[in-house]
């Protein structure tokens, strides 16, 4: 069996930079990374709608599932040292207004080239298209029979986006292990609802703040959909979906006005132009098609000219556009989620080395821990972070 010091389950974000991170800090250390697609790093290069959400300045602070575990190494490795690391492989990255990361080429494959190029210039291996099957822990660690390593780190990703290459193959050798995981769900993904109510706003995209009566909320822009709530926002209110509870959500479209305001705003507007068609009534707030539904939710039926609205028709208008409510039906599946809510308990793990309390010599990075952040580069953050540190460690001992 050929042997190294440190073999890396996985080529993804995490496990790539587990691997420079271990060469760097040992460059005398044998380290190879198991891909068990044709190439590494698929699923970067469908991050950020291509252009790749590497990070984001506000990280260090974001309320991460297990924020208490991530918190130390999120200090550790903020967004500067993100910035500086991949500055140091020839990657420059620039930040938005909202302290989104981007490669300033705005391309993914630019990103996944900057990290395959420095495994290859610090000698690290990268062996693809196998797949990991079974590692068992004597002396070193055997891996499926072939390889031999001192330590190994699982950086096989969750369950989502399985054709990227996120297959949920890591839970069972982490279980193998001895290890504990989570109850597994999709995140980061669409809300399926009851469509009722938005039968005929297919397309519309509008800001709101959305909540959940279980427990959740989330802001930003939505895309309704003939299977019910896209977006942004949306997708992130799935971090807080629980497929055991019933749950609605409520879509507030003026979360900068108050009832009282908004009422008055309707008030007046329908005065100024009494002949105004009912669909435009709110056409200054939200998109036409919007209008009309959240109006004829209101009153249950579509007047035809704003002449028919009075302070008692104004008030339920206003109420109903400041809670829009859907029923929950749950979300879409793995398949079309960005990132698992779930995964390898962290409790079983040291949360400044990412080394196992179960199993010395093994390390975990990455989505398969039990961590999960908001839409906005939260969750690569999270993979470089957690990669350098189990790569660094890894090479340390």
């Amino acid at each position: 069996m050929k042997a190294f010091d440190i073999i890396i389950a996985g080529g993804g974000a995490s496990g790539l930079a587990a691997a420079i991170e271990a060469k760097r800090t040992d460059k005398a250390k044998r380290v190879a990374v198991l891909e068990h697609l044709p190439r590494v790093g698929k699923k970067i290069l469908a991050t950020g709608n291509g252009r790749c959400n590497l990070g984001n300045l506000n990280a260090p602070n974001h309320p991460y599932t297990n924020a208490n575990f991530t918190a130390e190494i999120m200090s550790q490795y903020s967004a500067q040292s993100l910035i500086e690391f991949f500055e140091s492989i020839g990657l420059y990255v620039r930040s938005d207004s909202e302290g989104r990361l981007y490669p300033h080429s705005n391309t993914a494959a630019a990103v996944l080239d900057a990290l395959r190029f420095e495994c290859e210039n610090l000698g690290v291996e990268l062996i693809c298209d196998f797949k990991v099957t079974a590692i068992k822990k004597e002396k070193n660690f055997a891996i499926n029979g072939e390889y031999l390593a001192r330590k190994v780190i699982i950086a096989c990703g969750g369950k989502s986006a399985p054709s990227q290459g996120s297959d949920g193959s890591g839970y069972p050798l982490l279980k193998g292990l001895g290890h504990r995981i989570t109850p597994l769900a999709p995140s980061l993904v669409q809300l399926v609802t009851d469509t009722a109510k938005t039968k005929a706003l297919k397309g519309v995209r509008a800001a709101a703040s959305l909540t959940l009566s279980s427990g959740g909320s989330s802001k930003g822009e939505i895309l309704f959909t003939d299977y019910g709530i896209s977006g942004i926002a949306a997708m992130d209110l799935s971090r807080f979906v629980k497929a055991e509870a019933a749950a609605q959500i409520s879509l507030d479209f003026a979360c900068d006005y108050s009832l009282n305001k908004l009422e008055t705003a309707i008030i007046n507007i329908a005065k100024h132009n009494p002949s105004l068609p009912i669909d435009n009534l709110l056409s200054g707030f939200v998109p036409k098609a919007l209008s009309a539904a959240i109006t004829k939710a209101a009153l249950g039926y579509l007047p035809k000219s704003a002449a028919e609205i009075g302070k008692k028709q104004a008030k339920r208008i206003a109420e109903e556009m400041k809670s829009f409510t859907v029923a929950l039906k749950g979300t879409k599946s793995f398949s079309d989620a960005q990132v698992t809510k779930g995964g390898a308990d962290v409790s079983q793990f040291n949360e400044e080395t990412l080394e196992s309390k179960k199993c010395h010599g093994l390390y975990a990075c990455g989505e398969i821990l039990d961590v999960d952040g908001a839409c906005g580069g939260f969750n690569l953050a999270w993979a470089f972070a957690s990669g350098r540190t189990a790569g660094k460690n890894a090479a340390i001992s």
